[in-house]
């Protein structure tokens, strides 16, 4: 298990470096916005994988934990999700990434009732202030939204940033139970049980928040890419209800396209970003699996976890149009036709 300790932390946040160099490179040449803000989620990723490696290497303390815990507990995720955001931001996408945010709020409940159990609560006034806060930056994101789509994101980036700053110096000046950090005593990964009430019950606006729409984004995308077979059609004028059906409709025709799409993807008929998409939110959806495993203790797969996402993530860019085609092994999926938007 030491081993595993040492080699899946120090693969992930070389595998996340590489590509965050390669998502810097498209942003120096693109300059949009999603390319920058993924940037700075996979440094994040290499941030808290690194630390990670660097404690099973040379021994845990104060400052490694607080770093493990700020990045990968809590920033990942959030800026993952933002660029999708960011990627999305011309559909109506603000108004999932805005109900994601205040269902990630509503953790901080169950996240105290944990913590109840554990013996270690905080103070109901931190949860209801997470709660509020949460709730208020969902629906300046949904406003947004509404008015006009594309500063829905920019609301949303405007939000994480400030929270950012927030929760880092929290983390910086919390105060830790020696020796500093706390690790599963048989895996000896670490856990956030050192880290105060008041800091754990913060991971649902971000981690939760941010998981969601990386992987709703990515599948959202694929739909958008792939044949399809339209089961639920027309629409619904009446605000709230519109989103609500726009959203039921995707979930269905997604659902019911698949057959189509897998038959398209056998006969090379399919545009690459929709195998690309899905390699995305697998990517998405396999550490948000193990994370919630280690909450109850299981604690060995979290390391494969942060490996396996990244990895899933990195297949997805790669097979991407836009990058694949450029790559010398990369003809056949640059051959790939786009099916016509009403197809």
């Amino acid at each position: 298990m030491a081993a595993l300790n040492l080699l899946l932390p120090l693969l992930a946040c070389l595998v996340s470096l590489v590509f965050a160099a390669l998502v810097a490179d498209q942003w120096r040449r693109r300059r949009r916005s999603f390319q920058l803000v993924w940037g700075l989620g996979l440094v994040w990723y290499a941030a808290g994988s690194g630390t990670q490696f660097l404690g099973a290497a040379l021994g845990w303390n104060g400052g490694l934990y607080r770093a493990w815990y700020l990045f990968g507990a809590i920033l990942v995720a959030a800026y993952l999700g933002m660029g999708t955001i960011y990627l999305l931001s011309r559909t109506g996408f603000g108004y999932f990434a805005g109900t994601s945010i205040v269902l990630g709020g509503l953790f901080a409940y169950l996240s105290q009732l944990a913590l109840i159990r554990a013996g270690q609560p905080t103070a109901w006034t931190n949860v209801a202030v997470v709660i509020g806060t949460a709730t208020a930056a969902g629906l300046a994101v949904v406003i947004a939204t509404a008015w006009r789509r594309e500063l829905a994101a920019h609301v949303a980036m405007a939000v994480l940033a400030v929270a950012s700053v927030a929760v880092a110096a929290l983390t910086l000046t919390a105060t830790l139970p020696p020796p500093g950090y706390a690790l599963d005593p048989s895996t000896h990964v670490p856990v956030g049980t050192a880290v105060p009430g008041y800091l754990r019950i913060l991971t649902g606006p971000f981690n939760i928040a941010g998981a969601l729409c990386l992987v709703f984004g990515a599948a959202f995308s694929a739909y958008v890419y792939m044949p399809k077979r339209k089961v639920l059609r027309g629409g619904v004028s009446i605000p709230v209800l519109g989103q609500l059906h726009r959203a039921l409709a995707v979930a269905v025709n997604l659902v019911a396209s698949i057959p189509l799409a897998a038959r398209a993807l056998a006969g090379g008929r399919i545009s690459s970003r929709v195998p690309a998409t899905v390699l995305i939110a697998v990517g998405g959806f396999v550490p948000s699996i193990t994370s919630g495993l280690d909450r109850f203790g299981v604690t060995w797969s979290f390391g494969l976890g942060e490996l396996l996402g990244v990895l899933f993530i990195f297949a997805g860019f790669l097979v991407s149009e836009e990058v694949f085609r450029g790559l010398p092994f990369g003809a056949r999926a640059a051959s790939w036709r786009r099916p016509a938007p009403g197809a």
